[in-house]
């Protein structure tokens, strides 16, 4: 049994978007909720800065620093000086909307959702920022998105409706960024929770968290679940590997909305966990704009 250890007990409200820095040897992790960003390393210790606008995804830059989305856009951030550079706008017409989640795939173009912000109105749509800041909406129609991830041959693209507990596989063509061929992937039981981030390992196993289920899957390119590491919270949000040869698997959660029974039952709850994995995973692209 695999068993994950909690290397920071942040307490965030809503940890979010982990993401290995290969550059620094560092995970960078989110708060939402709180518009917290975080850094942790085993070299350098931990380190957080508040983002005005919020912050939810974030990606490394390959000219330096990282992108990240905010409540209504995308920005540049620049850990160095904690100065944001607000770079474009979606969604103007939909106050009650915010980013949730994203990643970039390998051609540089950086992948992220919005959702309602009240997680009912299905008003969430996928977006595509390419390096040359110009932005595409792929997909629309959700409460709540989450992911994506890419298959290990980049030929698969998964996105998660959380609320619906649905996830879905799309035609994926690296070259051009189309996405087409859009279908169910795994309907999630009650059961389950919900599926939220995900991350994607070199064998091609999909790694999924299952919000409200206390637990984090392996699933193979058929929908069957191979592994599973349980986690002694249930608000599971994502997932990323990173560490010596990328077999670390990091683990963010939340504590939002627990009471306070649930809370005393769940002192982690909103902590960033690390645990050892036998398959390395697949590394972090950076944005190339």
């Amino acid at each position: 049994m695999m068993k994950p250890e909690c290397i920071w007990e942040a307490g965030a409200a809503l940890g979010e978007g982990p993401l290995w820095s290969q550059r620094e040897e560092a995970l960078y992790w989110v708060d939402i909720l709180n518009s917290s960003l975080h850094r942790h390393s085993s070299r350098d210790g931990q380190r957080s800065w508040q983002i005005p606008r919020g912050v939810s995804a974030i990606a490394e830059c390959e000219s330096g620093g990282l992108v990240i989305t905010q409540r209504h856009g995308f920005a540049r951030f620049d850990p160095a000086n904690g100065l944001v550079t607000p770079l474009l706008q979606v969604e103007k017409d939909l106050p009650g909307n915010r980013f949730n989640d994203g990643k970039c795939d390998a051609r540089g173009r950086f992948w992220a959702g919005t959702m309602d912000f009240g997680c009912k109105e299905e008003t969430g749509s996928l977006y595509c920022l390419a390096p040359d800041l110009t932005c595409r909406r792929i997909d629309s129609g959700y409460a709540v998105t989450n992911g994506p991830a890419w298959s290990a041959d980049w030929k698969t693209m998964y996105h998660n409706d959380s609320v619906n507990g649905s996830m879905f596989a799309f035609d994926f063509d690296l070259d051009s960024g189309e996405a087409s061929n859009k279908r169910l992937f795994v309907q999630f039981d009650k059961e389950d929770g919900s599926p939220d981030g995900m991350a994607t390992d070199a064998d091609g196993g999909l790694w999924v968290a299952h919000w409200g289920a206390a637990r984090l899957t392996r699933r193979d390119a058929a929908g069957r679940v191979t592994m599973t590491v349980e986690l002694p919270c249930s608000q599971i949000t994502s997932c990323a590997f990173g560490g010596p040869g990328l077999r670390t698997m990091y683990i963010t959660t939340a504590a939002d909305g627990l009471t306070a029974e649930q809370r005393q039952r769940e002192p982690l709850a909103g902590g960033l966990f690390a645990v050892e994995i036998d398959v390395a995973g697949m590394p972090a692209q950076m944005f190339k704009g």
